[in-house]
């Protein structure tokens, strides 16, 4: 092996590194205790793992429930909102009996279409003087290739209550559930309209 000279900035360095370092005096030797990682320092015991006096541990605290707030189901939200209409109109509406007055259909629709006939269509019946219509959105179609972005199962069926419950028409809807399965179930909603005045 060949020696080679070292570079001017490699004898810079090499300076820098001596001028900090401390000769070690004639008899001195080099102590490595004095370099050594310290002891950790010595914690008070937990009291959660403590004995009592009589030989048992304490009782342990009881194990924490780990929730989720996880967004619920669209048929749970309606079901879980107040009702703002008449409990035994209500009542018989859930249970199927009360016949909706008008009812629109928005299979096959896009988006924009559906919005618009929506609005035209609960504005209208509001007009006219009617209660209880019925909303057909259908429970669509899954979509979902399985790519990295999740598709929405029914895109109307989600968006038409989000939609009532916006201006213009909240105000003239008073109440929106899902409609009995004799009405469309889960593809369907009955909206209950507020009196015309």
């Amino acid at each position: 092996m060949t020696r080679r000279r070292l570079k001017p900035d490699e004898i810079e360095l090499w300076r820098k590194v001596t001028d900090q370092t401390e000769s070690l005096k004639r008899g001195q030797t080099f102590d490595p205790e004095a370099y050594a990682p310290r002891p950790a320092t010595r914690r008070e015991p937990d009291p959660a793992r403590a004995v009592t006096l009589d030989g048992k541990s304490p009782p342990k605290p009881p194990a924490r429930k780990t929730s989720y707030d996880l967004v619920p189901s669209l048929p749970e939200r309606l079901q879980k909102a107040p009702v703002q209409m008449d409990r035994k109109t209500f009542a018989k509406m859930n249970r199927g009996k009360l016949k909706p007055e008008g009812r629109i259909d928005l299979h096959g629709m896009t988006l924009e279409r559906a919005h618009g006939a929506l609005n035209r269509f609960i504005l209208s019946s509001h007009a006219s003087g009617k209660r209880l219509v019925l909303v057909i959105t259908g429970k669509g179609k899954d979509r979902d290739e399985g790519g990295p972005i999740p598709v929405r199962y029914g895109v109307l069926r989600h968006q038409a209550p989000q939609w009532l419950a916006t201006p213009p028409l909240s105000s003239v809807v008073m109440q929106i559930t899902q409609a009995h399965v004799s009405h469309g179930g889960g593809g369907a909603y009955y909206v209950y309209l507020r009196r015309k005045r």
